[in-house]
């Protein structure tokens, strides 16, 4: 543990504000871009989870800005899983340019719920079965 992958993408100018960096705002899309990818090289779907009725709701997100983005950066999005996921699933991130400066470190806790009860529910096994023979 724990189970890592990158994720790249770059700064566009609608991303940016007046002083010309990204505006915080955007950081939670690419978390959720990062996090989407993260679950595709596990070999899970995340429409297909959807399309199967669970969804994953964010619970919490924590970001700490250390420097900034700015429009047309390379960045690199490192997502990991913090722990094994009971009914809650809990990444880390760190966010890094092009020079491998470290510009945003991150975590979001995201729920497992029926998407037909509203309820939460508990992991389901084939996820728990791709971490485990990660």
């Amino acid at each position: 543990m724990p189970i890592t992958s990158k994720t790249s993408l770059k700064v566009r100018y609608s991303e940016t504000d007046q002083m010309g960096v990204v505006h915080h705002g955007n950081y939670a899309q690419y978390l959720e871009l990062a996090r989407i990818d993260w679950l595709s090289r596990l070999g899970i779907s995340y429409k297909s989870m959807e399309e199967n009725g669970i969804i994953l709701p964010v619970f919490t997100l924590d970001l700490k800005f250390k420097k900034s983005a700015f429009f047309d950066d390379e960045l690199t999005v490192k997502t990991s899983l913090r722990k094994i996921p009971t009914v809650r699933i809990i990444f880390d991130y760190e966010i890094f340019n092009e020079n491998q400066e470290l510009l945003t470190i991150a975590s979001t806790t995201l729920v497992f719920v029926d998407n037909k009860t509203k309820k939460p529910i508990s992991c389901p096994s084939y996820l728990l079965k791709k971490i485990e023979n990660y």
